[in-house]
């Protein structure tokens, strides 16, 4: 672009020299560069004529600037969002909004399998029983304080067991306390027997030597034997 005049900064000759105007003043490229061109948000570096501008809201970039500040893709020519004053694309601003996992803290995305309990939230794979470290899913599960339990591991680990034949004898209640109802090998009635911390299906609770059955009949104790009174006196 040819002009006789001269840069209103240098004052140097731009005849024939390529210039531009600065709210109608003739500018050489260097000065232009200098004193006019706006900065880039990015690399704070002045943004030359020459070079392909982008803005958006007052702001400027480089072409080569115009990146997603959290994972530095281009978008140039790609849809994006702002957030915080932040250029992003739109997975990682839907990253940035999602919920966070309780387990492994990366970002839930929309669409993706979680669980939400007591007001938090995780990923499928990331609700895990605490005992066994396998992911609960839809199995049912107890908790104690602030650990989850798969059902299974809830009764190994918390549940009462009888004395004499290891089996359950009163399931968990995930609830710091225990409860007797009735299931499957209980059957209707069954009651139970404690004694010093130790508990027995009544059926149980017999005498060790003759087997008598000891529910509402007296007893003695020999070491960890439960026996019978006539037992015991031999």
């Amino acid at each position: 672009m040819a002009d006789t005049s001269h840069c209103f900064y240098c004052q140097e000759d731009l005849g024939g020299k390529r210039f531009v105007r600065n709210q109608g003043k003739p500018v050489c490229i260097r000065c232009h560069t200098k004193f006019c061109a706006n900065t880039c948000t990015e690399c704070h570096r002045p943004i030359p004529v020459e070079s392909k501008e982008l803005s958006h809201k007052g702001k400027y970039w480089h072409e080569e600037c115009f990146r997603c500040a959290k994972c530095y893709k281009p978008l140039a020519k790609e849809p994006f969002s702002t957030k915080d004053d932040r250029i992003m694309c739109g997975k990682c601003c839907s990253r940035e909004d999602a919920p966070r996992c309780n387990g492994c803290y990366k970002a839930i995305l929309a669409g993706t399998e979680s669980v939400e309990y007591k007001g938090n939230s995780w990923h499928d794979e990331c609700f895990t029983c605490y005992n066994c470290k396998r992911p609960i899913g839809s199995q049912s599960f107890l908790s104690k304080g602030s650990d989850v339990y798969c059902s299974p591991c809830y009764d190994k680990k918390f549940a009462k067991h009888c004395v004499s034949c290891k089996k359950l004898l009163l399931k968990a209640s995930g609830k710091d306390e225990f409860y007797q109802p009735p299931g499957p090998g209980f059957g209707k009635g069954v009651n139970v027997v404690n004694y010093e911390g130790s508990s027995w299906h009544e059926y149980c609770f017999n005498c060790k030597k003759c087997s008598l059955s000891l529910a509402n009949k007296s007893f003695v104790t020999k070491g960890r034997d439960i026996l019978c009174a006539d037992c015991g006196n031999k």
